[in-house]
């Protein structure tokens, strides 16, 4: 009988989100998980413990909440794994889904947000344009606001049901780029049925977000995360009174309302240092901050039960995400059990302006010297946290050291740290891997000769900039679903992300011309040695399928070393057997191109 390998064990042991629910049904839920070897939307009644499967794609669906009196399920369906799609209605019970908003196009999703007689949904399509629409007492959707910059109806995946409308549904909270930075987003305040503007926050030099109003109905307060100077703050504003009232606590960190208490005299508050996560529970009143018992880790979402219980998602090296409440038990749980990652160990050290680098680095067993894999993260703006990445433990089963650096335009380190990639990337960032790499290899435990850079996305661009500017330094690449062709990337790539790159460069390639040709790795390409493995979603609408294949195509010319990976879908996978098949060819890779690994 053939023994799974301890990687893939890890790979598919199953996980699941912390569950959303209705509240004015809050015995009813909606989570996703991945248990089916899909990741697919699942509801479920806490009184019963009853579960269920709602959602059944190919592809996958990840993202699901429940109407406000919990009889239906809605959730984000694509097509092809591009991310255009549109926003589906099953009943709680099971049956038949339906198209949830008529009248609103197909395109990326910006974000939904429901309330009684009252849906409001971001959509961008592929002709550059934003929209916000919205359906009241049922009628067919329209759109109250639309731009050729970035809209999205305010929250992020964790929190955009609490963020966009008010609990009595008549505010609705957008975060734009009208000024011209996807980077420091505005906050607008409008009126659903109509879009007129109620209030204005931001004015581009810094971001200001919402992320979750007052449960109560009729209380208008809205939790806010801003930055008034380098780190991000949390503040209370009463769109009633146009009271703004800053928390200010005294806890170091980024700070972010998860959620209010139930009587909302209190708030959920996450604060964020170097990759870990705590919670407080804040007294709006007096301002005192009390911390909630959670284990060390990194925690992407926390909200409060009606019987004041704080249910959060936690995870560590060690223990793969799960859900966890205040008193240290798991509320709701997956059967198979996860083997344990190996633990994520602090890293420091000094680039060559002399700031200071702060990641992580995981240890194989054994005195060494093992070869090393600088592992880059995406985004850019984005870290690696103290996470349970099965990935990363593949690799260091295989013998790697791995190390992660949270270079400049990183997140979780300041407003000065992200936007320092500003006007720079390809520099700014592999300047601070590559000091990365020289401060690993001055461990005894490390071998110089077997280094590999690897990355996804954001990563598998700073990958291919190294390979090109840096090309004596890496015995191998791993290019995961990455930019080749930076000009050619803005011209096929979805229109949120043409807004990110012209924030990022500080506009277009026709009006930044000499930057692009700077911060394109095909400007690199014919200084490439070291073997390289590419893997390209061929739907992928974020670092699109042609202009990855136009820099393979530039190794193909004169027969440099490098092989190509392709999958069916889009920037990643939601299906665990195809995670399991991009792995599976990673490693052999690297087995066939660094000496000396340990069989896998």
């Amino acid at each position: 009988m053939t023994v799974m390998p301890l990687w893939e064990q890890r790979l598919r042991a199953p996980v699941l989100t912390l569950p959303r629910w209705s509240r004015d049904r809050p015995d009813r839920c909606v989570y996703a998980t991945n248990a089916s070897g899909i990741w697919q939307v699942h509801v479920w009644d806490v009184t019963s413990s009853e579960r269920r499967q709602v959602s059944d794609h190919p592809v996958g669906v990840r993202e699901g909440y429940l109407t406000p009196d919990a009889s239906e399920v809605t959730f984000w369906q694509e097509d092809t794994g591009d991310e255009t799609g549109a926003w589906l209605v099953q009943p709680f019970e099971g049956g038949g889904s339906e198209p949830l908003l008529e009248g609103a196009p197909r395109g990326w999703s910006g974000g939904l947000s429901q309330r009684p007689g009252v849906v409001a949904a971001g959509i961008s399509t592929l002709d550059g344009a934003f929209g916000i629409y919205t359906s009241v007492d049922g009628e067919r959707a329209r759109s109250i606001a639309s731009s050729d910059q970035w809209l999205s109806v305010a929250g992020d995946e964790h929190q955009s049901d609490v963020a966009g409308l008010s609990s009595d549904g008549t505010l609705l909270a957008i975060q734009h780029a009208e000024h011209g930075n996807l980077m420091h987003p505005g906050l607008r305040i409008v009126e659903p049925g109509s879009g007129a503007v109620v209030a204005e926050r931001g004015d581009g030099t810094a971001a200001v977000y919402a992320t979750v109003w007052s449960p109560v109905a009729g209380d208008q307060r809205l939790a806010v995360t801003h930055e008034p100077d380098d780190r991000q703050r949390v503040a209370i504003w009463d769109l009633a009174t146009g009271d703004w009232r800053d928390l200010a606590l005294d806890v170091a960190g980024d700070h972010r309302i998860a959620d209010w208490y139930p009587d909302a005299n209190a708030v959920v508050l996450i604060v964020a240092k170097d990759g870990r996560e705590e919670l407080y529970r804040v007294e709006l009143a007096t301002g005192g901050a009390s911390k909630i018992p959670s284990p060390p880790g990194a925690i992407a979402a926390a909200r409060a039960r009606p019987d004041g219980r704080v249910w959060f998602q936690h995870t560590d090296g060690v223990h793969r995400t799960r859900v966890l409440d205040d008193t240290g038990a798991e509320p709701i749980a997956v059967d198979t059990p996860a083997p344990p990652g190996r633990p994520f160990h602090d890293w420091r050290y000094t680039n060559d302006q002399g700031q200071e680098v702060h990641g992580w680095i995981v240890e194989p067993d054994g005195d060494g010297p093992h070869p090393l894999m600088l592992f880059v993260h995406g985004g850019p703006h984005w870290l690696y946290d103290d996470h349970y990445m099965p990935e990363v433990q593949a690799y260091v089963d295989q013998g790697f050291l791995v190390a992660m650096p949270n270079y400049r335009g990183s997140t979780g380190y300041g407003r000065g740290w992200r936007d320092a990639l500003t006007g720079d990337p390809g520099f700014t960032d592999v300047d601070d891997v590559t000091a990365g790499l020289r401060d690993v290899l001055q461990r005894p435990d490390v071998d110089p000769s077997r280094t590999v850079i690897a990355g996804w996305s954001w990563g598998g661009y700073i990958t291919l900039m190294e390979l090109g500017r840096n090309p004596d330094l890496w015995t191998a690449g791993i290019a995961g679903i990455p930019v080749g062709d930076y000009v050619r990337a803005y011209a096929e790539e979805a229109p949120a992300l043409q807004a990110m790159d012209r924030a990022l460069f500080g506009g277009t390639p026709e009006e930044k011309p000499d930057l692009y040709d700077r911060s394109n790795p095909i400007t690199y390409a014919d200084a490439v040695d070291a073997p390289v493995l590419f893997v390209i979603g061929e739907n992928d609408s974020r670092c699109p399928l042609g202009q990855a294949l136009a820099y393979v195509d530039k190794l193909a010319e004169r027969d440099a070393p490098h092989e190509v990976y392709r999958f069916a879908t889009g920037h990643g996978s939601a299906v665990l057997d195809e995670d399991v098949r991009q792995i599976g060819a990673i490693l052999a890779f690297l087995d066939r191109t660094v000496p000396g690994l340990q069989p896998v």
